[in-house]
């Protein structure tokens, strides 16, 4: 699949990574719509990105808002040919410690976001790019999940987090099996530290300490650097069912 003339539905696409995804893939050609809670940035952005974009305010967790999302975008592009899932939070909690037990509505609520929020969008996404004419390739469409390397590490007080994030690698492969018939490619990426708004709060001194964790490049990752990974995602029919570290060969410590 080419970027030129694609129509993608980005979930978290106002910000952080799934901004970058957009300007990458609006200024190669495609249109993106925007799916996310944020009002204010999705218009601000969708707004300077001109006919190209669209926003489109979405919790991913309910089907009838992800269901009309959808409905919007085909209205608007004619198909939907590319997902790339980045809506998602994450909390700090131990399961016991000196604060007392991990409250399980914090638990719930990242799983519920993380995990089955990304579902949602896959099985209702898949359905619409179901009727999609295939391309010289076969491909009707390609889905793209954003995971974590605390899929593989999580650290203390990531037990929600790495769970949920975990849930969307282990069922990437699965998935890309389900719709493989259908011409539908599925995979995830696992960011490590990358300057996303969670860390731009932080003092330049500490982005740097936390760079530094990265073997190479010592540094935090760049949202641009996913964006492009995405590009080669959709771009490259032979990347089907994996889930690919973008980190730097960084591997998590306890904490």
């Amino acid at each position: 699949m080419k970027l030129k003339n694609s129509a993608a539905v980005i979930t978290g696409g106002a910000s952080g990574l799934g901004e970058a995804t957009t300007r990458r893939i609006v200024s190669n050609g495609g249109k993106v719509a925007l799916l996310d809670l944020n009002e204010e940035r999705g218009k601000v952005l969708a707004d300077e990105l001109g006919e190209s974009a669209i926003y489109i305010k979405t919790n991913v967790t309910d089907e009838e808002s992800v269901e009309n999302a959808l409905n919007e975008a085909v209205r608007s592009f004619g198909k939907i040919t590319t997902v790339v899932n980045c809506a998602g939070i994450a909390i700090a909690e131990k399961t016991y410690g000196s604060k007392g037990i991990h409250d399980l509505k914090n638990f719930s609520k990242v799983i519920q976001i993380n995990l089955i929020g990304t579902f949602n969008v896959i099985r209702l996404a898949s359905a619409k790019m179901a009727s999609n004419e295939v391309n010289e390739e076969n491909e009707r469409g390609v889905i793209i999940n954003t995971a974590s390397v605390a899929a593989f590490e999580g650290q203390i007080g990531q037990a929600a987090y790495s769970a949920s994030k975990g849930g969307v690698a282990s069922m990437t492969l699965p998935i890309a099996r389900d719709l493989a018939s259908l011409g539908i490619r599925v995979m995830a990426v696992a960011p490590g530290l990358f300057l996303t708004p969670m860390f731009e709060t932080l003092p330049e001194k500490a982005q740097e300490e936390l760079g530094k964790m990265t073997p190479f490049p010592p540094r935090l990752g760049k949202p641009e650097e996913y964006a492009q990974l995405v590009q080669s995602i959709i771009e490259n029919p032979m990347l089907n069912g994996e889930t690919i570290r973008l980190d730097g060969a960084i591997r998590m410590q306890p904490k």
